[in-house]
């Protein structure tokens, strides 16, 4: 198959605009909570429909007082939290345009989202955003207002709005049509400058209210806690969603306490990146083998994923595996339930592919991993699995209202309600990656006979060794990231004689894996990376990933780096991406030293 359409579930309203998402949801259930905010004690306070819109109403008022009108671009740095959502909404009430800039931006990076989109406000959360802004403020002539979430500034607007009129209101935010743009989001820049995304009311309506209707019981009588940042347009989409749909959401930027947030405000689903799914099961199996039962959690494991498999595949499960299964699921699966919240059914994964045997041992636990794909340039989703239409190891048939299709170089093509309407002021990079109304995503993947996608990498990330093999870096990387000793891999070789690979240690798992291993917990970075066991260790993640391809695919050699590749250090984006061409470029003489004179045998893998 090579290509797959999804019809739309929700008629295409083009008059419609975001603001009508939250005046459908306060007639349909004025009274239902709709937001709950952290208390002092540890609670949630509940805010109801009503109040929300009642709130967004006021906020509106204040942006019209201070002078922002219709079209104006205003730029918001803060990390996930109510106020996010509100201030989303008030500026759409308002008829205003917000640009998200990422909470962890750098001066220079603030500088190029708010010059770029033409920005002549902005709103930070803390003072620490203001000093990165006030870096560059000189260079920003057209900021005309800056206010600071901490400082009470929201509540100063709301207080200079007060003799703003409803009816300016409900004009306002009914100029827009579904065409006109909704949101200015910048792309993470893993591959050079970023660029901004026209994303449309229209992208935000539609893939909103067809994906509640294609999710189904995901959102109904449902709650989540978002904690990834809702500046990325993943977890942007689903707060616009939740609000059409009427999910209660609580917030928690800090992942240092998600376990205790997850366990009081007990989500029905969540939102996340296969790296946190990824840490709850390293986090686990490392807890289980301090306290000595580090066998029993692996073979547990096991247990799991084979359960699932038989499931997914219709088997009739043995009584052996019956047994195991049962007691395993008192012994180990009951308490991870109870560490998420205990009421977790669903989780939607996006962003980056999350492997076959995180998502079968999820689903043992009760827990159906709802693995997605899309880009900024989609809304977020373009594909999704469904409660009733999952294929674990994919990541879903279409959303409803969006078209796939497959190109002969295997490149992923989306069409439909979610595509964007192109690049801020970029005519030159919108041609290219819009063509008779098809994005060319740059992805490689390939759809089952059921309409399936799987993702297999990346067009430009294709290394092609001296030898002519094509290798997705991709297939490599996450499964020896999955090693809780890893922090990120990187595959090298490209017209190189073989494939290579750079490796960071996990700087929060690291003394707790030395511990387990009977090496000094102490350890630092710079000398474990030079430290036999754990070298030992990273050479067993790769043998394993290598047996997954072919000799010519596999890592030959490997090095493992004495530092964290962070965001701050550039190297990866706010959602956690490597930014693969400024490492290659910042570590060239490592990737060198690997490759001078030394045959394709020293230090390093030989399996596969």
């Amino acid at each position: 198959m090579n290509q797959f359409d999804a019809p739309a579930l929700s008629p295409a309203d083009p008059d419609a605009n975001t603001t009508d998402l939250l005046i459908g949801r306060l007639a349909e259930a004025p009274d239902a909570v709709l937001f709950s905010t952290p208390t002092k004690d540890g609670g949630w306070s509940p805010i109801t429909t009503r109040e929300f819109h009642a709130q967004v109403v006021a906020l509106a008022k204040g942006f019209v007082a201070a002078g922002i009108q219709p079209g104006d671009k205003v730029g918001l740095m803060s990390k996930t939290r109510y106020e996010w959502t509100l201030v989303d909404f008030a500026m759409w009430f308002a008829g205003g345009v917000l640009v998200p800039v990422y909470e962890t931006s750098s001066p220079s990076q603030i500088r190029w989202n708010l010059s770029d989109s033409g920005a002549i406000s902005l709103i930070v959360e803390t003072a620490d955003n203001f000093a990165r802004f006030d870096e560059v403020h000189p260079e920003l002539p057209l900021i005309q207002n800056v206010w600071q979430i901490d400082l009470g500034d929201l509540d100063k607007l709301v207080a200079q709005g007060v003799d703003v009129p409803d009816a300016e209101i409900e004009r306002r935010r009914n100029l827009a049509v579904g065409s006109d743009i909704a949101t200015l989001i910048y792309t993470s820049g893993s591959t050079g400058k970023p660029r901004g995304c026209v994303l449309t009311h229209s992208n935000f309506v539609e893939t909103s209210r067809n994906a509640r209707l294609g999710l189904g019981e995901v959102l109904e009588d449902a709650s989540t806690l978002l904690f990834i940042t809702t500046a990325h347009v993943f977890a942007r989409l689903i707060a616009v969603l939740s609000v059409h749909a009427g999910v209660n959401v609580g917030h928690q930027p800090d992942t240092r306490f998600l376990l205790p947030s997850m366990e009081s405000f007990k989500p029905t689903f969540l939102l996340a990146v296969p790296r946190v799914f990824e840490k709850v099961y390293n986090v686990s199996e490392q807890k289980a083998e301090t306290g000595g039962k580090g066998k029993i959690f692996r073979a547990a494991a096991d247990v799991a994923i084979a359960h699932s498999k038989a499931l997914e595949e219709g088997t009739k499960i043995p009584l052996g595996m019956k047994i195991k299964f049962a007691v395993y699921d008192k012994l180990v699966f009951s308490k991870l339930r109870t560490a998420l919240g205990g009421r977790v059914k669903y989780a939607v994964s996006g962003s980056a592919p999350l492997g076959a045997r995180l998502g079968h041992f999820y689903h043992s636990l009760g827990i159906t991993i709802l693995e997605g794909y899309g880009l900024t340039e989609t809304t977020a989703p373009a594909t999704v699995n469904r409660p009733a239409k999952s294929k674990i190891g994919t990541v879903g048939p279409a959303l409803p209202g969006v078209s796939i299709r497959i190109e002969e170089d295997g490149e992923i093509l989306v069409k439909g309600v979610n595509v964007f309407e192109g690049y801020w002021k970029n005519p030159e990079a919108t041609d290219a990656a819009l063509k008779d109304g098809w994005l060319h995503t740059g992805d490689i993947g390939a759809l089952d006979a059921d309409g399936f996608l799987t993702i297999t990498g990346r067009k430009k990330e294709i290394i092609v060794t001296a030898g002519g093999k094509n290798v997705a870096p991709a297939a490599l990387e996450d499964p020896i990231r999955a090693n809780p000793l890893v922090g990120q891999v990187i595959v090298v070789g490209d017209r190189r004689p073989f494939i290579s690979a750079l490796v960071t240690l996990d700087p929060e798992m690291l003394p707790v894996w030395l511990n387990n291993a009977g090496e000094d917990a102490a350890m630092t970075v710079t000398e474990a990376a030079v430290n036999p066991v754990v070298i030992a260790e990273i050479q067993r993640a790769i043998d394993v990933a290598n047996e997954n391809v072919s000799r010519a695919e596999s890592i030959r050699k490997f090095q493992v780096l004495a530092i964290d590749l962070t965001e701050e250090s550039g190297h990866l984006t706010p959602k956690l991406s490597i930014k693969r061409n400024v490492i290659l470029a910042d570590f060239a003489d490592v990737i060198d030293e690997m490759y001078a004179g030394a045959p394709a045998t020293t230090g390093i893998s030989l399996a596969g």
